[in-house]
């Protein structure tokens, strides 16, 4: 299997998860917060995607879909536009409350632009370095490989939440 094939698998199971925990669920399930400090789905799908969609977009040397596309102004949140959810307070992660529907077709976007971006990909591409501010410097391999763990942990703390919301009667 070459290397691009593998993390388009990769970037599949996010998706499957990201489909699997919105399947059905409204606002009650997509606002539940297990305390005030913490996250909900709603925020937890919104920053996996803005980071894949800013990473990926940087990679590719392209403007993120969540200005380029109008997702910023459907979403109308109080955020600038480089806003990725690092650093959220619990109120900002409250601000998120958008419906499934939105916080999906937003998902499903970034996820095509992210396999149409590796279908551009030959193998030697991944060795190439991409960003020198680490020791040591990140590959392509590497970025790839640190969006979707990231992306993955989030989808299964967005997982956990609604069966946690689930149990707490929300839907």
């Amino acid at each position: 299997m070459l290397t691009t094939e593998l993390i388009e698998d990769a970037f599949g199971r996010v998706q499957q998860a990201v489909h699997a925990v919105l399947l059905g669920a409204g606002p009650d399930l997509l606002e539940y917060r297990v305390d005030h400090e913490a996250n909900t789905i709603a925020w937890l799908v919104w920053h996996l995607t803005r980071v894949q969609d800013s990473h990926i977009a940087g990679l590719a040397e392209e403007p993120q879909l969540w200005t380029a596309a109008g997702w910023q102004e459907r979403f109308a949140l109080p955020f600038t536009a480089a806003a990725t959810g690092y650093g959220h307070d619990a109120d900002e992660v409250a601000a998120v409350r958008v419906g499934g529907d939105l916080l999906l077709s937003y998902f499903d976007a970034v996820h095509d632009r992210t396999l149409a971006y590796l279908g551009t990909l030959h193998e030697d591409d991944f060795s190439r370095v991409v960003d020198t501010s680490w020791t040591p410097p990140v590959t392509l391999a590497v970025r790839l490989v640190s969006v979707f763990s990231e992306d993955l942990e989030h989808a299964g703390q967005a997982a956990y939440v609604r069966g946690l919301a689930l149990r707490a009667g929300r839907h």
